[in-house]
């Protein structure tokens, strides 16, 4: 994959997937991995746990499978992980893991997240790789998906 030809950002496109997610009932996150060095999409993903029954499918997990798998490789040391929601703790784990480069997120999230706030992953000494970290990316308008998905629940 490489950028939309319209010329989409990675954030604008992880925008797009949380859309997507909200529209198919799921908590509208989306994530995006790029080549940290030609800038090109190497993965996608939106949040499936609904439709998977799957706890783990998260977009950042689901990104995460389908980059190293295209990368044929368990790391991913020159790529950057675009997501609207700041990640949680096991989101956190496996970015850690996969030794992601950067992390661009979008929203905090007080209650349910693992970089900023809750078990602040990367701060712990057991943290064997913590990426560069950029929170509030776009941030007004992934609250904006999350607040408008979680009010037509309510």
């Amino acid at each position: 994959m490489s950028l939309p030809s319209n010329g989409e950002s990675p954030m604008n496109r992880a925008l797009a997937l949380a859309r997507e997610a909200a529209a198919a009932g799921e908590v509208p996150v989306g994530a995006v991995i790029v080549d940290g060095t030609t800038g090109r999409i190497i993965a996608e993903a939106r949040n499936r746990m609904e439709e998977t029954r799957d706890p783990t499918a998260h977009a950042e997990m689901l990104a995460i499978r389908a980059a190293c798998a295209k990368a044929g490789a368990a790391r991913l040391e020159n790529a950057d992980l675009y997501v609207t929601l700041e990640p949680c703790a096991m989101c956190a784990a496996a970015i850690a893991f996969a030794r992601v480069r950067r992390l661009y997120f979008g929203a905090y999230d007080p209650k349910g997240g693992g970089v900023e706030h809750g078990a602040r992953f990367f701060a712990q000494a057991t943290c064997h790789h913590r990426p560069e970290v950029v929170g509030g990316i776009e941030e007004r308008e992934s609250g904006e998906i999350l607040k408008a998905f979680f009010k037509e629940r309510r």
